[in-house]
């Protein structure tokens, strides 16, 4: 089903890329840094997947949970395509699905249970789930066993920044909101016993919190403000944090890191300019005199980009394919934040997601899109507009995250794409990424805080042993699915 992987690009496609990029500088699409190629209008969508045995595919197009489907009682079935549940456990979900192993061959998934604290206080009461960052013991992958709640200032209201480092088995996030908060920065022990976090320090690190980023050695964490700077703390001493640098006035939303950690992959939500935040995409950051402890460090911006039909730009995550190396970036929702966004909220641009290639930091250049069906302007209709959660510009359907199983030539990505639920796509050739597989298990009955539908909206998580995509779902909770009909030969 899956077929043989693709060959790199021609040499000759990779010049037309560059050539394409320095005569698009040349007329002037670029300043101060920044650069972008000439508007070419939306992206096609990605090519359907092929649905095999045992699956039971959407009924209307790619991504699409039409009203017909609640009224009729499909939705209630969900939407399998080449994956099969395998686990579930609790009823909420937050942004980030973790997988960790310990020293002890424990294996663990950490999931933050909160998007927004108010509402979330009240659902942890109602469904007994509890508070905060939710800690499964995963030995057995079909019954996840939760063994703790982490309920410090931090993990209570973490937003988007809960990330584990695997190297140190440091597990930390700091305090945020859809907005912003005071960051508080928590930090855990999770190489003894997974199982068990020990809390090794709560400190004020950073003047605010939102999202994150951790260097590949774990010395270093980097506390994103969304619109009000970023800061470097020292890990080094995790009982002792301190930090280094702290810059405000950018607005910066998830940040990666290069493997060796002097190279720092921000995504730029945007300029603030009369009429909105404007030239959000991507910035790369020089991070070398940080990750060298140099007093006072400078962090210079080696370029920025953008794209067509930007929306928030969410996270870009490091890859290497046949020793070039990519990022694949993801946005959130739609354009909240820009002109054409304000005027028309319920018909603003959808990101969706694309792969860049960053073989030359200063001069990066989006190499292919990845977006649904349902993403497309010309098909995001009045009547598609009347399915359950899609005129909400905050749930709809947009992305959120995305992720690969691996930095080292990943064979497939997962994007947790809201009323779409979990999708896969197969990204061996770069250029041409295609879906293979999704799973959307949409709540029909409104007993829940954000009522009906999917809000599919975390990092997932992987775990080829078993063949399968670990997610969390706001409104339904944690899930284990596993990947079939050849699929899952992308995790090996």
């Amino acid at each position: 089903m899956l077929g043989t992987p693709p060959t790199r690009r021609a040499p000759a496609r990779r010049l037309l890329l560059v050539l394409a990029l320095v005569v698009s500088v040349g007329l002037g699409w670029a300043a101060s840094g920044s650069f972008g190629a000439t508007d070419p209008g939306p992206a096609p969508s990605v090519p359907t997947a092929d649905c095999g045995p045992g699956s039971m595919p959407e009924t209307s197009i790619q991504g699409r949970v039409p009203k017909a489907d609640y009224d009729s009682g499909r939705a209630a079935e969900g939407y399998t395509c080449n994956t099969e549940e395998v686990g579930h456990q609790g009823s909420s979900g937050g942004f980030k699905t973790l997988r960790y192993t310990d020293s002890q061959g424990h294996t663990c998934a950490f999931y933050d249970s909160t998007l927004l604290i108010g509402r979330d206080v009240l659902q942890g009461i109602l469904t007994g789930d509890g508070q905060g960052v939710v800690v499964l013991d995963m030995t057995d992958p079909a019954h996840p066993v939760r063994t703790a709640n982490l309920t410090t200032p931090a993990m209570l209201s973490p937003h988007e920044s809960l990330l584990v480092n695997e190297p140190r088995g440091l597990l930390a996030a700091e305090m945020g909101t859809a907005a912003t908060l005071p960051g508080i920065l928590d930090v855990y022990d999770v190489k003894t016993d997974c199982r068990h976090p020990q809390h090794l320090s709560t400190t004020l690190s950073s003047l605010f919190g939102h999202e994150s980023g951790f260097s590949p050695d774990g010395r270093t964490w980097y506390a994103s403000g969304a619109a009000a700077g970023f800061a470097a703390i020292d890990l080094t001493d995790p009982r002792h944090p301190h930090t280094l640098f702290q810059q405000l006035g950018v607005q910066y939303h998830g940040m990666r890191l290069s493997d060796d950690g002097r190279t720092l992959y921000a995504a730029h939500i945007g300029n603030p300019t009369l009429s909105g935040l404007t030239g959000g995409g991507l910035r790369v950051l020089d991070v070398s005199q940080i990750q060298d402890r140099v007093p006072h460090p400078q962090v210079p911006v080696l370029s920025t980009i953008t794209w067509h039909g930007v929306s928030i730009p969410q996270v870009a995550e490091p890859f290497t394919r046949d020793g070039h190396q990519y990022l694949f970036e993801v946005d959130e929702f739609v354009d909240l934040f820009s002109a054409q966004g304000l005027s028309d909220l319920r018909h603003a641009p959808v990101g969706a997601a694309r792969i860049i290639d960053v073989d030359d930091p200063r001069h990066p250049v989006i190499v292919s899109d990845i977006r649904l069906a349902v993403h497309q302007p010309d098909l995001r209709t009045d009547e598609q507009f009347q399915d359950p959660g899609a005129s909400f510009p905050a749930q709809g359907y947009a992305a959120h995250y995305c992720g690969v199983p691996t930095r080292d030539n990943p064979d497939i990505a997962g994007c947790s794409m809201i009323l779409s639920g979990l999708r896969l796509f197969d990204i061996r050739d770069v250029e041409h990424p295609r879906e293979v597989a999704y799973f959307n298990k949409p709540v029909v009955t409104p007993t829940k805080v954000f009522g009906t539908g999917s809000y599919a909206m975390s990092e997932p998580a992987w775990d080829p042993a078993n063949e399968s995509v670990w997610y969390t779902d706001t409104n339904s909770g944690f899930y284990v699915v596993r990947l079939t009909n050849g699929v899952e030969d992308l995790l090996r």
